[in-house]
């Protein structure tokens, strides 16, 4: 027996996180989701909101992060989701690209190192030290903490949206469409 955790319809959604509908939480398919569990949605607020807008990364940098996350974990939906932020945040299609592949493909220094430190954590499920003596003198520790809270973050999501082949929203679609990844 399969269970339905199809993105929840405006008709359908929790009456105790009405507040959250025209919010973030309505506006994306995963967290349609995740709405199938409204105290999670709610506690993920908070953490979503320093994840996504209040990181030490900064955009570009967490663009790349995630983009990275996405393609490690298989995730379809975060890959193309996040491919139209980061070109807001500055990114080339080449520069995307590159972090669907191999390590040595990528062309940009930082990007590299930030794709190597996402491979780490997935990979070795930590960093060594001079990973994070590499990444302390880039980013920062906060923007340590940063890389790896984003990395949870995202792989969370990741597990949702392929658990539960969580469709790509309508818009992004449309976007990608129009204008696909030339690199």
């Amino acid at each position: 027996m399969t269970h339905n955790f199809a993105p929840i319809s405006d008709a359908d959604w929790p009456e105790e996180i009405a507040n959250m509908l025209p919010g973030f939480a309505g506006s994306l398919n995963v967290y349609r989701t995740m709405a199938h569990h409204p105290a999670l949605l709610k506690a993920w607020a908070t953490l979503r909101e320093h994840v996504v807008n209040q990181t030490t990364l900064g955009p570009l940098r967490s663009e790349v992060v995630i983009l990275r996350s996405g393609a490690r974990l298989g995730s379809n939906y975060e890959w193309q989701q996040h491919i139209i932020r980061a070109r807001k945040a500055g990114l080339s299609d080449t520069r995307i690209s590159q972090l669907n592949g191999a390590i040595d493909k990528i062309e940009h220094v930082e990007d590299r190192v930030l794709a190597q430190t996402v491979d780490m954590l997935f990979d070795k499920h930590g960093l060594s030290a001079e990973a994070q003596e590499q990444l302390t003198g880039m980013i920062g520790k906060k923007g340590v903490f940063d890389l790896m809270a984003t990395v949870g973050f995202y792989s969370t999501l990741g597990f949702i949206l392929n658990s539960f082949d969580t469709p790509l929203d309508g818009d992004i679609a449309q976007e990608l469409t129009r204008s696909p990844l030339t690199a």
